[in-house]
């Protein structure tokens, strides 16, 4: 039983992190590259529609905008891990 709530944290908190690290990271290269002449204007724009995106589902704010993305991403990690635990010990269950 320790390890289905081991994994099942370590699941749940990878699944959550990957998306923020993940959007976190691509906006801040988005604004590294909004210094750039050249590309400025593209970066920027884009890093707003991004932001954009974000405030739809965050009711008018990115940050809960991709807090509640990381939620649901860690949701679905800790079921697909709850699935296989699942799986696994019917497997074993037999023996």
């Amino acid at each position: 039983m320790l390890n289905l709530i081991r994994s099942l944290v370590l699941s749940t908190l990878l699944s959550f992190i990957a998306p923020v690290v993940l959007v976190g990271g691509i906006l801040s290269a988005l604004y590294a590259t909004s210094f750039v002449p050249g590309i400025a204007a593209l970066s920027q724009g884009v890093a707003e529609q991004i932001l954009t995106f974000l405030a739809v589902f965050g009711s008018g704010y990115p940050i809960q905008g991709i807090l509640i993305i990381g939620f649901a991403f860690a949701l679905v990690g800790s079921l697909f891990d709850l699935f296989n635990f699942l799986y696994v010990y019917q497997g074993t269950k037999g023996q």
